[in-house]
């Protein structure tokens, strides 16, 4: 592996004081914490929640929601937003080079980390539930989303934890899933 050492091109610095090359995600070396750090500060909806909520809890729950054989995948599902961001759906869908970037950087991560890279419909049908739950919880939008309409949304409450509970939320998950 070709250890990114600095900042050349499309490069951004860790936490951990590693370098992420978005070209080339497979030569860096990156952490869970690296991931659970800029989850955990990573604000849904682009940040217009009533209050801060963050991705890094969102993938907590959705890791409690699905059958236990996918919950790593649940909490993992999201990961490359620790090098690329939350951006909203409907940027991305005006942003046709975005996709190469999002899938080249998921698949360096997920592969990483020993989950699927193609994300399985249980945790496509988790998501959109979370995504019900969180349309009323933390937005406060009483409007019908098209794409969660025939859905229930999750049974959870969301707790709008800070980032530091939010990071070690995610650890901890993580932990406990992966021994």
């Amino acid at each position: 592996m070709n250890k990114i050492k600095h900042i050349v091109g499309p490069t951004i610095a860790l936490r951990s004081g590693q370098y992420f090359d978005l070209k080339q995600p497979w030569a860096c070396e990156f952490s869970i914490e690296d991931i659970a750090h800029a989850l955990a500060n990573l604000c849904r909806f682009t940040g217009h929640c009533k209050q801060f909520y963050s991705v890094a809890e969102h993938s907590v729950f959705t890791s409690q929601i699905v059958p236990p054989e996918f919950a790593l995948e649940g909490l993992l599902h999201d990961a490359a937003e620790a090098f690329i961001g939350d951006i909203a759906k409907p940027l991305k869908s005006i942003l046709p080079d975005y996709a190469v970037i999002e899938e080249r950087v998921e698949n360096a991560v997920l592969t990483r980390l020993g989950v699927p890279v193609k994300m399985s419909p249980e945790i496509k049908h988790a998501d959109l539930r979370m995504l019900k739950a969180e349309q009323f919880q933390a937005m406060e939008d009483t409007n019908v989303w098209p794409l969660v309409e025939e859905l229930d949304a999750a049974d959870i409450k969301l707790e709008f934890w800070p980032p530091e509970r939010a990071k070690q939320e995610f650890l901890q998950r993580f932990e406990e899933l992966a021994a």
